[in-house]
């Protein structure tokens, strides 16, 4: 089976240059944890996640106090939140994108997302222009209906 058995075509994306808020706003409306960052050209040069946004909301210093006794300052939170609302998606992308091909084994996409531990990965074509994005929940319910082949 190949990528492009499961891949989902009907996709968002945010530019390079689109502000943090506009990302969070596509990932809420399409109940999604994250999108893939493209150019004006649409080749994928990132991809952005809530973790992203999260880890550049939440003071350092909470990474470090991985605590059930510690309570994060929500005010900080908060306060951080809206100083990275209005920058650009990518100070905070992640970069080089994984990406595959749609003529590329499911298996593999599979593989990548266990071993970066990722969600979702942009489909691209030769070119590096966005064409869909290859999902785990897509892979799994593949699995589960026998389709791994």
């Amino acid at each position: 089976m190949k990528v492009s058995d499961v891949m989902i075509y009907d996709i968002s994306a945010v530019f390079e240059d689109e502000t943090v808020e506009r990302a969070v706003n596509i990932m809420a409306g399409h109940v999604i944890s994250g999108v893939p960052v493209v150019d004006e050209d649409m080749k994928v040069v990132g991809f952005i996640t809530e973790t992203d946004i999260m880890k550049a909301s939440i003071p350092s210093y909470f990474s470090l106090l991985q605590s059930a006794s510690f309570l994060p300052d929500t005010d900080q939170f908060m306060k951080n939140i809206s100083k990275i609302r209005d920058h650009k998606v990518s100070e905070y992308m992640s970069k080089p994108p994984i990406v595959v091909k749609a003529d590329s084994p499911l298996i593999y996409a599979a593989d990548l997302m266990i071993r970066h531990n990722i969600k979702t990965i942009p489909v691209v074509d030769d070119e590096n222009r966005l064409i869909g994005v290859v999902t785990k929940m897509g892979i799994l319910k593949a699995a589960l209906e026998g389709e791994l082949k």
